[in-house]
């Protein structure tokens, strides 16, 4: 009896010694994995026929073309998408299979919509429903990905959760919802320049949050 107590304080001990803390996501010495964008939840508000060099925008190519084109920008364009330098690190770890399972997932892919009421649809509740069914593929310690919620052509503005996680627990240590410009030249372009800016954001207010 006295052995078995002994094994599950030890348990205990190592599990906590590995969970993470909010305190986590602005300790320098806490190493941080990206694991990218996620668009599961993504509306489109307007019509994408004005990107006349992009072509026919489906919702098949949304899916296949755009999500993985912006969620490689982080990997290939480091030093403009710089995660390590947002976070206050000298260097993260990548992880985007997690993100790119997630976006593949979706079957019958519908993320077109009229109703300016979408721009807005998701809450702190349901990005922590989220993260609870999330697949981290066997990642560890904490993590970080936004959860892309909208974007709107008539706002010409995008909106996403940025959420750090503890990918072992599944549990949401911080989420802020960010609204962010677009612009640029190109419908890739254009929608990309939200997400750098929401990086630098977060960067600029992380301790106040």
């Amino acid at each position: 009896m006295k052995k078995l107590v002994l094994s599950l304080m030890a348990l205990m001990i190592g599990a906590a010694a590995w969970a993470q803390s909010k305190a986590d996501i602005t300790d320098p010495s806490k190493e941080l994995t990206w694991l990218g964008l996620d668009f599961t939840q993504l509306k489109f508000i307007g019509d994408a026929a004005q990107w006349k060099d992009a072509g026919e925008i489906t919702n098949g190519a949304m899916r296949d073309r755009y999500f993985p084109g912006w969620n490689d920008l982080f990997v290939k364009e480091q030093k403009k998408y710089d995660v390590a330098k947002a976070t206050n690190r000298a260097d993260v770890k990548y992880a985007t299979n997690v993100t790119e399972k997630a976006n593949n997932s979706i079957k019958n892919p519908s993320f077109f919509t009229d109703d300016a009421n979408a721009y807005t649809h998701l809450t702190e509740q349901q990005v922590n429903d989220l993260v609870r069914k999330y697949d981290f593929q066997g990642n560890k310690g904490l993590g970080l990905l936004f959860f892309v919620e909208s974007m709107s052509k008539g706002k010409e503005e995008a909106a996403m959760w940025v959420t750090f996680v503890d990918m072992g627990s599944k549990k949401v240590l911080l989420t802020k919802r960010l609204t962010e410009k677009s612009g640029g030249f190109g419908f890739r372009n254009y929608w990309a320049k939200t997400f750098n800016m929401a990086l630098k954001d977060m960067g600029n207010d992380l301790k106040k949050w």
